[in-house]
């Protein structure tokens, strides 16, 4: 059996520390709104996010196989390339989180593993059917679905109770967006969690501890623990953004828009498409807004986020490889 030598343990501690960074920054994505709605109190809805994300990564590994095999290829995937990859990604999770800008962490690791690979093998090193299949179809297609659903959703809730008493109507929401909370941090878990137990499988196959890309059972449940005391950590600064400045947002709006989110990305990650949680739920409070009209939305943010969703990947491909090349320069 191979050793294991120094670089794979940074690796897997890169590793973590990008799921644990992911924990906080996408913490927003299951409790803005349920925090901004006053359903629930920061406190509580972190601790139920924390532990939900935790059951979440442990139940499935489809986008953790897409991570590891799909994006670029196995044999190009060197511990340097890995680690130049998780490098890139952890960098601009942290450069966006400082601004306050909901980003997508699923599609920095993407695209640092594409700049790595591609520094390192050139670009047939990338998988191009995997990424437009895997990752640039989802990437467009997710919020889109996300808009399309949360607008379905709140027009349909309109037309259903739109003679209900407001008191008991908002009662009756602020007891099912806990639930639709709960739904969206499970789903988080079940698609975030997955990327780092990509990039740790694929550093254990590239060093030959692994047959096979397969997640083995101790990663999967060290990756899940992470996140979960990353989530409990908060992410305040993108909270705001996603749980304020989009819209004014009432209970009936956090339960549709959380219902529409939780629903797209639990199906992603079904077929494995490592999607953006992010990007899903952004798009799902827009379509929820857009159910009252074109004004009751902020769509100067809505442009602000798309600029930085179109820049994650090669942004942090472009770091990757740096990373890559400095880390060359030490022989690692």
């Amino acid at each position: 059996m191979p050793e294991i030598g120094i670089l794979l343990i940074l690796i897997v501690v890169a590793a973590l520390a990008f799921d644990y960074i992911n924990g906080f920054h996408d913490t927003a994505n299951a409790i803005a709104t349920v925090v901004s709605t006053r359903v629930l109190t920061p406190l509580q809805a972190i601790c139920m996010a924390a532990f939900l994300n935790f059951v979440g990564a442990l139940v499935a590994t489809r986008v953790a196989h897409t991570i590891a095999s799909g994006i670029i290829q196995p044999t190009s995937a060197t511990e340097t390339v890995v680690l130049a990859a998780i490098v890139g990604g952890i960098a601009w999770n942290l450069i966006t989180w400082a601004g306050g800008i909901p980003s997508s962490s699923s599609h920095a690791l993407i695209g640092g593993l594409c700049g790595a690979g591609a520094a390192h093998a050139g670009i047939n090193a990338i998988q191009w059917k995997g990424i437009f299949n895997k990752v640039l179809v989802p990437l467009i297609a997710s919020p889109i679905a996300g808009f399309v659903v949360g607008l379905a959703i709140m027009s349909l809730i309109t037309v259903l109770f739109h003679s209900a008493h407001p008191r008991r109507a908002g009662g009756a929401f602020r007891t099912l967006q806990k639930l639709s909370a709960a739904a969206m941090a499970f789903s988080h878990g079940q698609n975030d969690a997955q990327k780092s137990m990509g990039v740790i499988t694929l550093a254990l196959f590239t060093h030959g501890l692994l047959k096979k890309p397969d997640v083995p059972l101790w990663v999967i449940l060290a990756c899940a623990a992470t996140m979960a005391l990353g989530t409990a950590a908060g992410g305040w600064r993108i909270i705001r953004t996603m749980g304020h400045r989009i819209m004014r947002m009432e209970p009936v709006n956090g339960f549709a828009a959380e219902t529409s989110g939780a629903t797209v990305i639990m199906l992603a990650s079904y077929l494995g498409a490592p999607v953006s949680t992010t990007h899903v739920l952004a798009g799902s409070i827009f379509g929820v807004g857009a159910s009252k009209g074109k004004h009751a939305v902020r769509w100067t943010v809505a442009r602000q986020m798309v600029i930085a969703w179109f820049l994650t990947i090669p942004a942090a491909a472009a770091v990757s490889a740096i990373a890559y090349f400095a880390l060359s320069l030490f022989k690692l």
